[in-house]
């Protein structure tokens, strides 16, 4: 048995928050230099510019993005774990607060979804958890602009839609999300499971690293095409046209009932922060 107080917790996520905001995970820039050398003179020099971005981001420790998002936390507890020192939802919304204030990034999350007054700190946070085996705590933190949230989807297949259904949906999103969905993206999938369940495979899909294959042949073929399929839309960086919509698409995948085919859909921008920390 190990015995994590809340203090580390709440330590840890004050840190991911800011680590998250103001630095371009290393897949991203990979897949940003790589779009450069086959995209337009225009989209070309858009993407450029996202990358000094991040550059004047990372060295400066500033956020990336003035939308610096809801935060979105994935917390695997170890079965051997004992967390003391008080609760821990509440201990990780402590982080946010504190790690929004000292990061100085700015406050979005709104009290009640119709009065819409502002919480001043940004929380709370969305947070998942799963038990697994072990003795140590996984906290990976993403904040999620909704500049590219607003533009996702959920639709309740059936399963005589098959495959062409399911890509056709996913292209679609793309298509209607355009330019405010701040391309290039990182596409999530989800497909199978229940309707909550689709949209929770969407989100973690986002996690998966650009250019990390699909275990299963099938899936990794689909992600290849529908990548393809996206790009021949012509959005292009910042929607201004050119080959480079998505960056990558990541589908994952779930057992369903006999009568559905749920498949959810999660834009992200080329940002798709995230920061992990391991307890």
């Amino acid at each position: 048995m190990r015995i994590i107080d809340t203090t580390q917790i709440a330590e840890t996520v004050e840190w991911l928050c800011m680590t998250a905001n103001f630095n371009l995970s290393a897949d991203i820039r990979a897949a940003l230099d790589e779009a450069v050398g086959a995209e337009e003179e225009l989209g070309a020099e858009v993407l450029r510019t996202l990358l000094e971005n991040a550059n004047l981001a990372r060295k400066d420790q500033v956020a990336l993005c003035q939308d610096t998002g809801m935060v979105v936390v994935f917390v695997e507890i170890g079965q051997q774990v004992v967390v003391e020192g008080g609760g821990l939802t509440r201990a990780i919304h402590e982080g946010v607060r504190r790690g929004y204030q000292r990061g100085f990034l700015r406050k979005s999350v709104v009290s009640d979804p119709i009065e819409r007054v502002n919480t001043r700190d940004n929380t709370p946070a969305v947070i998942h958890y799963d038990i697994v085996s072990g003795d140590k705590i996984t906290i990976t933190l993403m904040p999620k602009g909704f500049g590219s949230e607003n533009m996702s989807a959920l639709k309740m297949l059936k399963p005589s839609d098959g495959i062409d259904g399911v890509m056709d949906f996913v292209v679609d999103v793309v298509k209607k999300g355009g330019q405010n969905a701040c391309p290039p993206l990182i596409v999530g999938v989800g497909v199978g499971g229940t309707m909550e369940k689709a949209a929770l495979l969407a989100k973690t899909a986002l996690l998966r690293p650009v250019g990390a294959p699909h275990a299963s042949a099938f899936w990794r073929d689909t992600e290849v095409l529908l990548k393809k399929r996206i790009n021949e839309l012509g959005i292009g960086p910042s929607g201004l046209g050119g080959v480079a919509t998505a960056l990558c698409v990541n589908i994952e995948t779930y057992p369903t009932h006999i009568a559905g085919l749920p498949v959810a859909v999660n834009l992200s921008c080329h940002v798709t922060r995230h920061a992990q920390a391991i307890l």
